[in-house]
């Protein structure tokens, strides 16, 4: 009995890490019956949409589709910024 208590703890822990650490990865209809993880709220850039047309193609866009199934999109808009590009033919300044 005490190990299955563990076993439990062990599993809602890794549950618990999961929605905190990488709510973006929990299938959708379980990401939309939780809460939002704190680390979801914190980022601040607005959710996209991604959804597919009538015929099969794939539409991401800033306001979600009213007749369709569609999955919400968070992104952290400090992800691959890449520093200012120089040209190293172009004499430097100073």
């Amino acid at each position: 009995m005490k190990l299955a208590a563990w076993i439990l703890a062990a599993l809602l822990a890794a549950a618990a890490g999961w929605w905190y650490l990488a709510p973006q990865t929990l299938p959708t209809a379980l990401r939309h019956a939780l809460p939002v993880s704190p680390s979801a709220a914190t980022n601040t850039s607005p959710p996209l949409y991604k959804w597919r047309d009538a015929k099969g193609r794939l539409n991401v866009t800033d306001t979600p589709p009213a007749d369709r199934p569609y999955e919400t999109l968070r992104y952290n808009p400090d992800t691959n910024v890449v520093p200012a590009y120089r040209n190293p033919a172009d004499p430097p300044s100073n």
